[in-house]
């Protein structure tokens, strides 16, 4: 399932932990009233729906979390069965998921989320041969992209909290970032 929290309660009409739900009830919970009326009856997506619905329309960064290495490879094993081993970007928090990803697709790419970049941080991602390092946005400067660049990282911002925050992650050369508001994003790039 491609859900955010561990809980379906903030963003659904259902209640628990997401691994309480069988499969079926979680494709039947309302996952857009809680943001607007006018997406009400969406449903929390499969990571299969979401692989065939942007195949060849964009670059899927998924983020892994909880604490099994099954989910990992299974991750690992559905990217592969829809053909987006080049479309896609496997980041975790938890550098026990990247391992786990990079040991069973070392074709992948991979980006560490992390609250703030280390030169531990640094020699880690480098040992495990990660493509990425994907810094809290209120931790990115020129200067940071610019080392982790000479290093060889892609750098991808998380946590990006408001349009002001995204206009100094994109003025910092980073070279994405994710964002609640892509709109936003996309208009401000064409300036």
């Amino acid at each position: 399932m491609v859900i955010h929290d561990d809980a379906v309660d903030r963003t659904t009409n259902g209640s628990g932990p997401v691994a309480s739900h069988s499969l079926a009830d979680l494709t039947a919970l309302d996952a857009g009233s809680w943001f607007d009326r006018r997406f009400a009856g969406q449903r929390i997506p499969t990571l299969e729906t979401v692989l065939e619905r942007y195949k060849g329309r964009a670059h899927v960064h998924t983020e892994i979390k909880g604490h099994s290495a099954d989910l990992t490879r299974a991750t690992v094993d559905l990217v592969r069965r829809h053909g987006m081993t080049e479309h896609v970007t496997i980041t975790s928090f938890q550098k026990t998921r990247l391992e786990e990803a990079r040991a069973h697709a070392p074709e992948l790419p991979a980006g560490w989320l992390v609250p703030e970049v280390s030169e531990a941080i640094i020699a880690q991602a480098r040992a495990m041969g990660l493509s990425q390092v994907c810094p809290l946005a209120n931790t990115v400067t020129a200067e940071l992209v610019r080392r982790l660049h000479a290093e060889g990282f892609v750098v991808r911002a998380w946590g990006v909290a408001d349009e002001e925050q995204m206009r100094r992650v994109v003025q910092a050369e980073a070279d994405g970032m994710t964002v609640n508001f892509p709109d936003k994003l996309l208009e401000y790039l064409k300036t």
